[in-house]
């Protein structure tokens, strides 16, 4: 259980949702944000809003990560430099906090993208003969989950275990949800509920 009062110095802030304003994500991240810097005032706090977009991987991002960083022309110097920038983020941080709005029974592409620019061999994860070793360890995640129809842990979640599963394959294992599921069958409950589970955290 996460106990607000523990030591977080570099918090990572992560919103995902396509919505302008009004996300209930951004509420829940609202209010788990509120307990962390009550409990630590002196946190640094980042935040890494993905609404706009995050490039895709692709065959020139594959080229300019195995490219030596000297021998990287212009274009593939920008595309690391923007991977880079992103892991730098991730590995400041002793916390965290992701917005998961799950889209279609899974995570938002954008949220998809910025896990893929993370996903990199002798950064994020190594493979040894006992198996994939995540190299982002010491740090917690809590993920604020929200969807209208969805129940978070059913069999038509592919968005929770998802996130789960890489964040523990980066190393990241210590990760707790607070969710807003299903709030097509009544918003008001299911809203209470994630701010109730926000707050449990607490406890």
């Amino acid at each position: 259980m996460l106990k607000w009062t523990l030591k977080m110095t570099n918090i990572l802030r992560v919103e995902s949702s396509i919505k302008p304003a009004g996300a209930v994500s951004r509420r829940l991240t609202d209010r788990i944000m509120d307990r962390v810097l009550a409990a630590n005032p002196g946190a640094t706090v980042v935040t890494r809003d993905l609404s706009a977009g995050v490039a895709a991987i692709d065959g020139a991002w594959l080229g300019a990560m195995f490219t030596p960083a000297d021998a990287r022309n212009d274009d593939q110097k920008a595309t690391a430099a923007y991977a880079d920038a992103l892991l730098a983020e991730v590995k400041a941080a002793d916390l965290l906090v992701i917005a998961l709005p799950v889209y279609n029974f899974g995570v938002p592409s954008q949220l998809k993208s910025w896990i893929d620019q993370l996903a990199r061999k002798g950064e994020t994860f190594n493979y040894t003969e006992t198996g994939p070793v995540g190299l982002l360890t010491g740090k917690r995640a809590i993920v604020a989950y929200t969807s209208d129809g969805t129940k978070i842990g059913s069999e038509i979640d592919f968005a929770s275990g998802y996130v789960r599963h890489m964040l523990g394959f980066f190393g990241i294992t210590d990760v707790q949800f607070a969710a807003a599921d299903a709030m097509a069958f009544g918003p008001e409950a299911a809203i209470a509920k994630g701010e109730s589970e926000v707050d449990a955290l607490a406890a």
